[in-house]
């Protein structure tokens, strides 16, 4: 079995220069007839004593020309011959374990290829003829990128890869068998999976990727400026942290194609980093601090964003620029909402007082900038979030008044009076809510760090779980595996329970 035999360092062009010109010395070890090219003279200006054997299973190098580094011939006597081909036998045939001298020491590579050698430096001329030519270690990562970091699923620096549809990773071997089929019933998680307190600050958000064969990864964005990346469901560990703001990161979220993500925080920045390189596709400067942003549903290179401003505004990746206005007289956007097939979009803002609560919930017409209703919810309480139902045309916001909220998303977007999903507390956290992939529970965070599991059709409390010490203020459902949920806190706690 053969491998690929190479060294980390690279040739520079002088050197590969000099290789060139000394092909015509290269010794063919395999054939020794063939190398006895030029005059019988040309032998016989070499010594015997001028070639010593080498022992390889020391270690030691007695293999030493001490005359020119360039020698292109051996002496044409039956003894050199036999040396110089008993000891290419010996290094073609000793395994990778074996200790070699440190010129000679390779770094196996795969057992599926030949072996090549390049020439050390102070070594002699003579190298090894008819192999693969030398790959630097960039490319070799590329091409295989399990030989460099063991075969998992993604390294500490992400490196992904792109190749086909954009990224070549192993697919978790335990979201594999789901992959394609239909998602079972959910039933409420109730063990703890893995634990991590990475974050140096509050946590706002966790999202699963959206994209089935990557979503292993879990994206949570924090107050301490930064962007992590998750393996949560193999290894319960973090793969990259993303550090492109100055200021607290308030929402992220995922591109359709899971190779990126779009981040937003009170720098007034939004950044599009590529989750492989770590790079900035898209970055931009708002005239406000953000705090909530979306992806158009039907094109993945528009997104809206709001924050600390009257206005909300519609961005386009591929020319940087915000393409739309919408002006509301509000101060702040709480979260935004497309409703299916992303011709409308809901807003949740602050417009709240003692004598009207109009325009806490304002709808839109994405094309045309125009309101389309923001006489939706009449209470006297701020939703700070929106989530809509996986089937059926309906909402669910989050209020301030420890109640979430039922809605038509059918215009005129009439609130459900009959059904209510209360018990849990909110007291001002921007508490987060989500249903289930197949739509028969809703789950929400509380203040008191419990997670709230509502059933859908009768909005009764299902169960609570006690999951964190501090405010948790977002759990989501995985999109592949049934029952299996991630949780953040406000102490700056990840946890995965199923």
């Amino acid at each position: 079995m053969n491998s690929l035999v190479a060294y980390d360092d690279s040739d520079s062009e002088t050197d590969i220069g000099k290789s060139e010109d000394a092909v015509s010395s290269e010794v063919n070890l395999a054939n020794p007839a063939a190398s006895t090219v030029g005059s019988r003279s040309g032998f016989d200006a070499i010594s015997e004593s001028q070639i010593q054997s080498v022992d390889y299973t020391s270690g030691s190098k007695k293999n030493v020309f001490h005359n020119d580094p360039l020698l292109c011939h051996v002496q044409a006597n039956k003894k050199s011959l036999a040396v110089a081909c008993h000891a290419a036998l010996q290094m073609a045939t000793r395994s990778p374990e074996q200790s070699l001298s440190p010129l000679q020491k390779p770094q196996v590579l795969s057992e599926n290829e030949s072996y090549s050698q390049k020439r050390a430096h102070g070594d002699s001329g003579v190298t090894l003829q008819g192999l693969r030519p030398y790959i630097p270690k960039r490319l070799r990562k590329e091409k295989n990128p399990e030989a460099e970091d063991g075969g998992e699923s993604i390294s500490n620096s992400a490196n992904l890869g792109v190749a086909g549809d954009g990224m070549s990773i192993n697919i978790s071997k335990y979201i594999m068998p789901y992959i394609g089929s239909k998602y079972g019933a959910t039933a409420i998680p109730t063990n703890l999976v893995f634990h991590r307190r990475e974050h140096g600050g509050p946590i706002n958000v966790v999202r699963w990727c959206p994209v089935q064969k990557w979503s292993h990864m879990l994206l949570s964005a924090s107050m301490d400026k930064t962007v992590k990346v998750w393996d949560a469901v193999d290894r319960g560990c973090c793969l990259k942290t993303y550090s492109c703001h100055s200021s607290a990161v308030r929402d992220a979220q995922w591109s359709s194609s899971g190779s990126g993500i779009l981040s937003g925080g009170f720098d007034s920045m939004l950044h599009l980093t590529d989750v492989e390189t770590g790079s900035q596709v898209f970055s931009g400067r708002s005239e406000f601090r953000i705090g909530t942003l979306k992806f158009h549903p039907a094109d993945p290179n528009v997104f809206i964003c709001g924050g600390f401003s009257p206005e909300v505004k519609a961005w386009d990746i591929r020319i940087c620029k915000a393409i739309k206005v919408y002006k509301a007289a509000v101060q702040q956007t709480l979260d935004l909402m497309f409703l299916p097939e992303g011709k409308e979009f809901l807003t949740s803002t602050d417009a709240v007082s003692q004598d009207s609560a109009d325009r806490t919930i304002i709808a839109w017409d994405f094309q045309t900038g125009a309101k389309i209703s923001n006489q939706i919810f009449h209470e006297r309480y701020t939703c700070p979030c929106l989530t809509p139902h996986p089937k059926d045309s309906v909402f669910v916001a989050q209020t301030n008044g420890n109640y979430m909220a039922l809605f038509s998303s059918l215009r005129p977007y009439r609130i459900n009076k009959r059904k209510r999903y209360e018990g849990h507390k909110v007291e001002g956290f921007a508490v987060g809510c989500e249903f289930s992939p197949d739509g028969t529970l809703l789950v929400t965070g509380s203040s008191e760090g419990k997670v709230f599991f509502y059933s859908y059709r009768t909005a009764r409390i299902a169960r609570t779980l006690p999951a964190h010490g501090s405010a948790c203020t977002s759990a989501t459902f995985h999109p592949v595996l049934p029952s299996l949920l991630a949780t953040c806190a406000w102490d700056g706690e990840i946890k995965i329970w199923q």
